[in-house]
């Protein structure tokens, strides 16, 4: 069986709710599976290839925490069925022989609409983490948004990237903390802050737990002690946070207005899912939205991302970018948002999985198999450039 037809057979042959181990199970019998590791990034044929050989490199713990969802991950499955609701219309003659991917947003010009979605703690999956990932993005002009729970300085990652990068927000219980990240992140140059607000009812990741239990690692060099340290997370040196108060579950709308009266950054809300919460973004003030479900660990609603996508584009009506995240694994899923009004696309898991496999090349060679893929398709549908990709391409 070919390398990424785990997660494939999986989404056609299940039922949508699964049993609780079933994923952490099938992982698992994965792994015994006759299929020849990747020995190097240019062997891989998708970026699937690059799943078997980061859970080879990862400590049990460190692979179930980058694998899992909410209890029984039928929302992580949920991303990936969610693609199979629209169909493409393939065009015939159209000539198209040359691809433009670039785009744009908020001005800035961008090589592909392929953006790096943030990832905290990311030295559990290499050590040059964050580093690694800035200088990917600078080779393949992508956007990337730095994590706050990063272990590398917002100042060490802007130097990499050579330009600032965007910055993901998680609010503080308390207004002070918020606020002096957010005065160092735009003393830093950042242009642009995302306010990630889909993590306020806390979660039941079943999947991280279980890899836990056969986990044979002493972890405690690295989760136990005070996770908020400057050595950890630098970019919060100086700040006593809490990290059970981030995200407060009593936060509401008016941190928007809290946030745009005190910076002159853009404000792109992430975490969006109905049109009621994008029409409250525009209200108060929001200049871009991300449609994501974290991919499927914030909450077990079963429902995907992209189809929750048209919605939201709707409401916004173009007023502001629309982007989305979660479950984007093909060139086909790309071209299938963009279709329907996204303006870019950020990828989480698969480019980790090139991360913990072979560093900054292993992740610019996912970067270069999607964007290959969606170059074919793009081919395929007749449609030149970006501005082409709109509804009447699917069917």
């Amino acid at each position: 069986m070919a390398a990424g037809m785990r997660e494939i057979v999986a989404d056609e042959a299940k039922p949508a709710s699964l049993p609780a181990s079933t994923m952490y199970q099938e992982i698992l019998e994965s792994l015994d599976a006759d299929i020849p590791v990747i020995g190097q990034p240019d062997q891989a044929l998708n970026v699937f290839d690059f799943e078997k050989a980061a859970r080879l490199q990862l400590s049990p713990a460190h692979f179930g925490y980058l694998a899992t969802g909410t209890d029984d991950d039928s929302t992580v499955m949920a991303n990936r069925n969610g693609f199979r609701q629209f169909k493409l219309r393939a065009r015939r003659l159209t000539g198209v022989t040359d691809t433009n991917t670039s785009t744009r947003i908020f001005g800035r010009h961008w090589g592909t609409p392929l953006a790096l979605a943030p990832i905290g703690n990311e030295r559990a999956f290499h050590n040059d983490g964050a580093i690694a990932i800035a200088r990917a993005a600078r080779t393949k002009n992508s956007l990337q948004i730095l994590s706050y729970g990063s272990n590398f300085s917002l100042e060490e990652v802007n130097a990499a990237r050579g330009e600032p990068v965007w910055f993901q927000l998680y609010p503080n219980s308390r207004w002070g903390v918020t606020e002096a990240v957010i005065k160092r992140v735009e003393a830093a140059g950042c242009e642009v802050m995302v306010l990630t607000v889909d993590m306020v009812a806390g979660h039941n990741r079943e999947t991280t737990h279980r890899f836990r239990q056969i986990d044979k690692a002493d972890c405690t060099s690295c989760h136990t002690g005070d996770r908020n340290t400057s050595e950890k997370y630098p970019t919060l040196a100086g700040l006593k946070v809490n990290p059970d108060a981030t995200s407060p579950a009593q936060m509401d709308w008016s941190l928007l207005d809290r946030i745009k009266d005190s910076s002159s950054m853009k404000l792109v809300i992430k975490g969006i899912v109905t049109s009621e919460d994008a029409r409250l973004c525009l209200d108060h003030g929001a200049d871009g939205i991300i449609v994501s479900n974290h991919g499927g660990r914030a909450e077990n609603s079963g429902r995907s991302s992209i189809e929750c996508l048209p919605e939201i584009v709707s409401e916004v009506n173009r007023v502001v970018p629309v982007m989305i995240d979660s479950g984007f694994r093909r060139g086909t899923d790309v071209f299938k948002a963009l279709a329907l009004g996204a303006n870019a696309v950020c990828i989480g898991r698969p480019y980790v999985w090139g991360l913990a496999s072979y560093g900054q090349q292993g992740l610019e060679a996912v970067l270069q198999l999607l964007n290959r893929e969606l170059q074919l398709v793009m081919r395929q549908c007749g449609t030149p450039n970006l501005e082409a990709i709109n509804e009447s391409t699917l069917a």
